[in-house]
Formats: structure tokens, C-alpha cells, sequence
């Protein structure tokens, strides 16, 4: 499976060549449905655990007794596949609707309290070996696995993530956990993730506009701002599809591809762009991995795939099934200093 990024609408740094000083790499993972093993990178495929180390728990307290079943969950984007892949416009039969009914229905577990430990999900593998931009872990480690738990009920708010991301030498694993714990109900069904064979390559990237230079970021608004006020001068201006052309945008085409990669420049879409420090040593921190909800949209097609042109994001841009707040992206940073050190995170 190959997956290639189209070339960018236009070259940035002819236009700002203080660019160059500031390009990066970031590698694309690509996760497609598929089926991986516990020697593959991978996005909710198996894990090379040791049969012997114990799982990874949620004991902070909160309620964890009513969900949704994630085998329901599983099944129910089985049965909603099969129904559009075979009629795309009328969707599932009305015995399939019956069924997708009851598939929705949440579960309440007996006698669970809200410190009991319930297993977290593993959302991802990563092997160093795979992907270009991932950052070193601890000592010689190579393999990066993803945890975290499947209810929205941490931090201060109540409403928050629980991350916990392990990294381990690969070649010390023996015997491999083959049928590991899985808690009975989730939260939410985008903590849920589909098993997802990986594509990385790696693209060029350039830092989120609002972490550039003063002077070279006001130059970048001011051309985008002259691009808007032409347009809404020129509404009547089509492309040959009969549609309004729309100008590249550094924010949306140039700079920071959509989907999950490793490493690069995070975007700060959602709240005002800043530099994430080091919980223990204060070290400005970099991006290791960025989880998102979609791998493309509307205003990031210019990313997608040359196999895929054509494609629309309805059933096409979401193969993990992941998603992250509310269609958001999960970034997660690492220290430099000292790659043991606690993660950060932001959710965009």
C-alpha cells in the first residue's frame, strides 16, 4: 500500500524565502484498514506485549460503570460499511437499522467503582524503524505504544484525556500477550480505534504561522487577506469545474499536512499558538505525534492522496474511526532534554 502526497499548489518559499530557514519534515502515517501484526507499526492493531508485564490501567477516579460494549461498536461500522459500500443512497435495511439500534445501546456494569482499575485501549504502535521523523525515545528504545483510557472524566475540568505512552526495546519481548484486557464499556466510540496498517512518508512542513516571525507572519496574513477581499470583489469568477476558485492558504495547503503524523510543527488552530514546556525540566518540548479525527477535508483536500483523488471524506477520510474531541487533533510533545520525562498534550 502506497500513499502519496500531492506536490503543494505552489512553491512557499518563492513567494517567502525566510521559509527555508524555518522548513521541517514531518511524516504522514497514512493508516488504512487492514489487517497488522504485533511486529507491525500500527493504529488499533496488536501489540508486542509481554505476556508477563502487566497492562496498562485507569485508576483515577471517575464514573466507568455505563458504555457502550466495543465489540457493539466494531460491529455496528461493519454493518454501516456494508450497507453503503452496497446501496449508497438508501443506506441499511430496515432489519439492519433494527440491529444498529440495538448496537448503540449502552451497558451498565455492576458493581465497579470509580477507582476500580479498568484497562486502557491501545490506540498505536510505532516503530522507529518505520517512520523517519519519530522522535528517539529513552536510551536505545525503538517501539512507541499508545495508551489511553476510553472515558472523557480527567483533569481538572472532568472532562479531559488520560495518555499513557511506553516505549521498550522491541528485541527484549519474548513471549507476546495474544488476548489482552479490554474494558467492558467505553465512554465514547472514538476512543475505539480500527485496526490500521500504516503508509509513512515523509512531506515537507513549515511551523504554524502564528510561531513564525513577526514580520515574515504579518506578511503571510496580509497576502491571504488580499486573496479574501479579491475574492468577495470577484464572486463570480469560476474554475473550469464551475466552482469558485480558491487560493492556496498557508494555514490550509502549505504548511501543516491533516492526519496523523509523527513529528514536525503542531498546529494551533483552536487556541493562541504557544511553545509546550517541560513539566520537569522546562525544556521547550517537540511534537512527537498528532492523532487526528481525519485524514482530509474540506479545506484540506489539497493533501489528499494522489490514490485517492476522487475519494470523499464520507467513509473515506476517517479509517481509524478515531476522533478526538469534537473532530479535532490530539498533539503529543516530548522532551528533548530527556525523552523519560512526562509527555505534554493539546488538543486542537
Amino acid at each position: 500500500m502506497t500513499r502519496t502526497t500531492p506536490p503543494r499548489p505552489l512553491d512557499v518559499e518563492a513567494l517567502f524565502p525566510e521559509l527555508a530557514g524555518h522548513r521541517g519534515t514531518t511524516t504522514r502515517l497514512h493508516p488504512r484498514p487492514g489487517s497488522p501484526t504485533a511486529v507491525d507499526s500500527s493504529v488499533g492493531g496488536p501489540l508486542l506485549w509481554p505476556v508477563d508485564e502487566a497492562w496498562p490501567v485507569c485508576t483515577e477516579a471517575h464514573k466507568r460503570g455505563r458504555g457502550r460494549r466495543p465489540s457493539d461498536i466494531h460491529r455496528e461500522r461493519r454493518v454501516l460499511a456494508e450497507a453503503w459500500a452496497r446501496e449508497a443512497t438508501t443506506g441499511p435495511t430496515d432489519e439492519e437499522r433494527l440491529l444498529l439500534e440495538e448496537l448503540e445501546r449502552k451497558h451498565r456494569v455492576v458493581g465497579i467503582g470509580e477507582t476500580d482499575p479498568i484497562p486502557m485501549i491501545g490506540v498505536a504502535q510505532l516503530y522507529r524503524r518505520d517512520i523517519p521523523d519519530l522522535l528517539a525515545g529513552p536510551g536505545d528504545c525503538d517501539l512507541l505504544q499508545v495508551f489511553w483510557c476510553p472515558f472523557d472524566a480527567h483533569g481538572k475540568t472532568g472532562y479531559g484525556m488520560s495518555l499513557d505512552l511506553r516505549w521498550r526495546r522491541s528485541w527484549d519481548v519474548g513471549e507476546v500477550l495474544e488476548s489482552p484486557p479490554l474494558p467492558q464499556v467505553v465512554g465514547y466510540a472514538g476512543y475505539v480505534a480500527e485496526p490500521c496498517v500504516l503508509s509513512p512518508e515523509q512531506v515537507v512542513t513549515y511551523p504554524f504561522a502564528g510561531l513564525l516571525p513577526e514580520e515574515l507572519r504579518e506578511r503571510i496574513y496580509a497576502r491571504e487577506d488580499a486573496f479574501e477581499e479579491e475574492e468577495e470583489e470577484e464572486e463570480e469568477a469560476e474554475d473550469r469545474d464551475g466552482e469558485a476558485a480558491e487560493p492556496p492558504m498557508y494555514q490550509y495547503d502549505l504548511s501543516i499536512p491533516p492526519g496523523w503524523r509523527a513529528g514536525g510543527f503542531a498546529s494551533w488552530h483552536l487556541t493562541d499558538a504557544h511553545i509546550m514546556k517541560c513539566s520537569a525540566c522546562a525544556t521547550p518540548m517537540e511534537l512527537l505525534l498528532t492523532i487526528d479525527s481525519s485524514e482530509w477535508d474540506g479545506g484540506s483536500g489539497s493533501w489528499q492522496p494522489l490514490e485517492e483523488r476522487g475519494l470523499p471524506p464520507h467513509r473515506f477520510a476517517t479509517p481509524t474511526e478515531v476522533t478526538v474531541g469534537r473532530w479535532g487533533e490530539l498533539n503529543i510533545f516530548a522532551c528533548p532534554a530527556d525523552p523519560g520525562h512526562p509527555h505534554g498534550h493539546s488538543i486542537q
